[in-house]
């Protein structure tokens, strides 16, 4: 099982700082051997935690051999429980239990792929995310889709933790919205299941820093006091210094910034998603925020997790999603970030 040791993560009895990474595609592939042979990729480079999009929404039920978790219809929704629905993501967790690799599961998206909280709108009616984190009926539909995916997983030990949601952002609310809502989201994961962990999966934004906008509190997080809160196991931050405006160079005190307030609550810090758009950067700018996160290791980091994974597949020979940041199993940036990384923490 894995759990919180104070500042650090503790995985099948040990205690360590620990590598991994982020496969939102996994549970959407439809080949067995295909998920395998991931699976066996990560176990041999020493990456132990593997973040994944436990959600699929639709509002259009796709053609036959489209995998989708959950659909809207008129007010309500239906969990796809069949072959290409909830199946899909059970042989991921199966997966993950025989390669020893831990899962952080993630149950709905602050931004329209894959559905997200818009598809909840018409079935709940709302027309925001901001009106989502607030309205009954939108969270009666969200933890009754919670409900269904941890009750298949309750007792693997290859859940690491669940998420609350990929990027949770309230634009412009006060930040007591948010808080509340991950209280009383994590309140009711935790009623479901004693065990395992608990995070929001926020990006970190709304702390003490420099005043750019990665610190400010204009997208409704308060940093500190969403990670104080009782059933919030540890903090999640991510790094995009394309996206946010800011150089790469930002990303060493942005680390360093939560490192400091996981040491003062006394809970694990997860450098959960990181990248640079550009290939040629790869491998020179994530490895000195790898570098500066391990250097915490003893001040409030416990792990980081690369955006995102790449391999090829062997039923059809293909890659999987490049989105520019992807780090390809084999390749020279797979040495630099995951072989030479893993190393590092020995």
């Amino acid at each position: 099982i894995s759990k919180a040791n104070g500042t650090k993560f503790n995985i099948d009895g040990v205690t360590k700082y620990y590598a991994g990474t982020n496969s939102y595609w996994i549970a959407f592939l439809t080949n067995n051997n295909d998920v395998d042979t991931i699976m066996s990729h990560l176990q041999t480079s020493g990456l132990k935690i593997l973040r994944i999009w436990g959600f699929n929404d639709v509002t259009t039920i796709p053609g036959a051999g489209t995998v989708y978790f959950q659909s809207f219809s008129g007010s309500s929704a239906t969990i796809n429980t069949g072959t290409y629905g909830l199946q899909r993501l059970d042989y991921v967790v199966k997966t993950a239990e025989k390669y020893g690799i831990k899962l952080i599961i993630n149950f709905v998206n602050n931004w329209t792929d894959y559905g997200g909280m818009a598809a909840y709108f018409s079935a709940c009616g709302v027309s925001s995310n901001e009106q989502w984190y607030q309205a009954a009926k939108c969270q009666n539909i969200y933890q009754n889709y919670i409900k269904a995916v941890i009750s298949r997983y309750r007792t693997s030990p290859a859940v690491f933790a669940w998420e609350l949601a990929n990027e949770p952002r309230c634009k412009g609310c006060a930040t007591a919205i948010l808080t509340t809502w991950i209280q009383k989201t994590s309140d009711y994961i935790r009623s479901l299941d004693s065990d395992h962990m608990i995070t929001a999966g926020d990006e970190g934004f709304g702390l003490a820093g420099d005043g750019s906008y990665p610190y400010q509190f204009s997208e409704g997080i308060d940093w500190a006091a969403n990670l104080a809160v009782a059933n919030i196991s540890f903090g999640t931050f991510h790094l995009y210094p394309t996206s946010w405006s800011v150089s790469n160079a930002f990303g060493n005190n942005w680390t360093t910034a939560h490192a400091k307030i996981c040491q003062q609550l006394k809970k694990p810090c997860l450098f959960e998603e990181y990248g640079v758009p550009n290939q040629n950067d790869h491998c020179s700018v994530e490895k000195e925020w790898q570098a500066t996160s391990l250097a915490a290791k003893d001040s409030g980091m416990a792990g980081d997790l690369f955006w995102q994974l790449g391999d090829t597949l062997k039923s059809t020979g293909s890659q999987t999603s490049n989105d520019g940041y992807t780090i390809y199993y084999g390749s020279s940036d797979w040495t630099c970030l995951v072989t030479n990384h893993v190393k590092a923490i020995g």
